[in-house]
């Protein structure tokens, strides 16, 4: 029963505030010429997050394939303190880091940390993992440009803790 009077308590403060903050009516014709004119002050804007022909570590990007392409968006989920096995990519992708911070390692031990809002083109054909060194989760979107039937990453289960 507690929430209950919480909850009344909440909404009784927001009505007494409202009441404060309480102006004379207007007419209908200039209530929304003053809607309109809040809407028309916001605009779309778009900011490019990366443009590149090569992956994180330099290397540039293979040639897109022969035939029709198949476009795979995937949100990954990283809890804090896992990691992905070992594994390669068949096909370019791409993503964005919404959240968390991630670290890929190549298996030639390079490096690249990914940071919250930053985007990553990730290694094509060459073995890596990824890592939440994190306290928080980490929720990566990635972009894959395949075709049918071909894997988005190849598993490398032989291939131990380096």
């Amino acid at each position: 029963m507690n929430w209950v009077f919480a909850a009344t308590l909440i909404c009784g403060v927001s009505v007494l505030n409202s009441c404060k903050e309480a102006k004379p009516q207007q007419d209908n014709a200039a209530a929304t010429e003053v809607q309109q004119d809040s809407t028309a002050a916001k605009e779309v804007s778009s900011t490019e997050l990366i443009r590149t022909s090569q992956s994180w570590d330099g290397v540039e990007l293979p040639d897109y394939f022969q035939g029709r392409p198949e476009l795979v968006a995937v949100k990954y989920v990283f809890p804090a303190g896992q990691k992905l096995g070992w594994h390669h990519h068949v096909a370019m992708n791409y993503g964005v880091l919404v959240q968390g911070e991630l670290t890929i390692i190549g298996l030639d031990g390079k490096t690249k940390v990914v940071h919250e809002g930053e985007a990553v083109v990730e290694m094509v054909g060459t073995v890596h993992h990824g890592e939440n060194r994190g306290k928080k989760d980490c929720i990566l979107y990635m972009f894959y440009l395949s075709q049918k039937d071909l894997p988005l990453a190849v598993q490398h289960p032989e291939i131990t803790e380096q």
